[in-house]
């Protein structure tokens, strides 16, 4: 279980921590159980989401379980440092959909005092790594690697199988377009797609 960093000293350097895995793998669970216990500690939050991410709500992080808390969309990783300015801790969910930009924004932020708290995709649809988080992953402090359960196998999941025929990188979708699978059942799963449309 991932425990908060609560050593304060005279620096003030701040911190980034990275949840990753699959869909459905609770992610945003995680996070928004992070972002609440800061708000209970009265620590000023702001979180952030891309603006292409309509799943749920306009404005609100929601977990597959419907956890919600309120956030800002944002069309780029460039408007998060306006609008984060005096937070205690930042909150920024689907960072595979942000720019590379992401990436230098979390640094920045931390390098100013800053706890970071991130979630993300580590690999898209074709197992491979996904946009900005592998640098994310190799420039935080913390990552926290979480698994959903496979609907194959019932072993833990780390790969999000897409189960429709879009072939595009990003594919906003829920059960209707992703299943949680094992490496095995994910290696299984993609063989038999390439067989059916030989």
């Amino acid at each position: 279980m991932f425990l908060e960093n609560t050593v304060k000293s005279n620096e003030q350097f701040g911190w980034i921590e990275v949840i990753c895995g699959s869909m459905f793998s609770g992610k945003t669970e995680e996070l928004i159980r992070r972002l609440k216990r800061a708000q209970f500690a009265k620590q000023k939050i702001e979180i952030f989401k891309p603006a292409i991410d309509l799943r749920y709500d306009d404005e609100l992080v929601t977990s597959h379980d419907q956890n919600q808390i309120p956030s800002t969309p944002v069309p780029a990783a460039a408007n998060i440092p306006i609008l984060a300015d005096g937070c205690d801790v930042v909150g920024i969910d689907e960072a595979q959909f942000f720019d590379d930009e992401i990436v230098k924004v979390c640094n920045d932020l931390a390098n100013a005092g800053v706890r970071v708290i991130v979630a993300g995709l580590d690999m898209d649809f074709q197992g491979n790594p996904f946009g900005p988080m592998p640098a994310l992953m190799a420039t935080a402090e913390y990552v926290t690697k979480v698994h959903a359960i496979c609907t194959r196998t019932g072993g833990l999941a780390n790969h999000s199988f897409r189960t429709s025929e879009n072939d595009s990188i990003v594919l906003l979708g829920e059960k209707e377009s992703y299943e949680p699978l094992s490496r095995a059942a994910f290696y299984k799963a993609n063989k038999q797609k390439t067989k059916d449309k030989e």
